[in-house]
């Protein structure tokens, strides 16, 4: 699945129950963020799907990222590479 340079990431999040949402809040103070925390409970496995989607599977619920392999490997790959220089990166 080749990707565009800027193209938006998709994510969901499903949920077993309420009780595992800890805040969800849109128009965050007046403005149009959106803030959603909780608990996926104890990590059961992470694995990517088809290679292109990262899944974290916990005992209350399942979170899935639009984010390759190669994506993240590489991005933890430039994130060290410039720690050990002593740069940030975002």
């Amino acid at each position: 699945m080749a990707r565009k340079m800027g193209a938006e990431r998709i994510f969901s999040v499903d949920l077993k129950s309420r009780k595992a949402v800890k805040t969800a809040s849109l128009g965050n103070g007046g403005g149009n963020g959106v803030a959603i925390e909780g608990t996926l409970g104890t990590l059961e496995r992470a694995s990517f799907l088809e290679g292109v989607v990262l899944e974290i599977v916990g005992t209350f619920g399942v979170l899935r990222v639009d984010l390759s392999r190669e994506e993240l490997l590489g991005n933890s790959r430039t994130a060290t590479a410039a720690s050990r220089a002593g740069e940030v990166v975002n």
